[in-house]
């Protein structure tokens, strides 16, 4: 396999050492965690990209995407301290725009649901985490500060400040979401169908109450 020689951002190795806590010292960041090198290599191939040198780019997009498991299309547009926890599975399309300070998990797609020339994939704003294998596809916007849960996929705009579940995602207040800073509690997201289902036990309970009254007055 081809060796490339590519520069760490100094931001995107402290957001690994501030986000994940397996990281021994910033020598075993920069030699063995593949998120940070497939970042550290997206950010070489997309400056190719910006001078025209399309091939060579792409080339280490290759490069990139044998070693690390993550696929992120040169012309991506990606902002500061970005961080992917575990590289395997990641991929981002081509026209995606990320902002500054996002972290993502292992097995996120952004990708496009068109096969369509032009913007077709996500938009994703400042200070947003997305779990592990969720997918957010096609030209829609993420707003800052928001949260996805694992296994989501969304489909629709999101407003800034939101929580994201489900398939396909929903939007979720804040409220009853654990969230500390940029750690989005995953099992500790709703659910909900279980809660719909739940409130349907509800009201039939009050409806086996209501009955057992009438039917005791009819008795009488």
């Amino acid at each position: 396999m081809k060796q490339i020689d590519y520069d760490i951002d100094p931001d995107d190795l402290a957001a690994a050492m501030a986000l994940d806590p397996a990281i021994v010292d910033e020598e075993d960041a920069r030699k063995f965690h593949t998120g940070l090198q497939a970042v550290s290599m997206y950010r070489l191939s997309h400056r190719l990209w910006l001078e025209g040198r399309k091939l060579e780019a792409r080339e280490i997009n290759y490069v990139a995407h044998q070693m690390t498991g993550c696929d992120i299309h040169p012309a991506a547009e990606i902002g500061k301290r970005f961080f992917v926890d575990h590289a395997t599975g990641v991929v981002i399309g081509e026209t995606a725009i990320i902002g500054d300070d996002v972290m993502i998990y292992q097995g996120v797609t952004l990708g496009g649901v068109s096969t369509s020339k032009g913007k077709r994939h996500p938009t994703i704003g400042n200070h947003v985490v997305i779990g592990a294998n969720a997918s957010v596809l096609g030209d829609i916007t993420i707003g800052n500060n928001v949260r996805i849960g694992a296994g989501s996929v969304v489909l629709k705009d999101v407003p800034d400040d939101c929580t994201v579940v489900g398939i396909p995602g929903k939007v979720v207040k804040k409220a009853g979401i654990k969230c500390v800073g940029d750690e989005l509690m995953h099992n500790e997201l709703p659910d909900p169908e279980k809660d719909r289902i739940a409130q349907l036990e509800r009201e039939i309970s009050m409806l086996r109450a209501q009955l057992a009254t009438l039917e005791k007055k009819l008795d009488d």
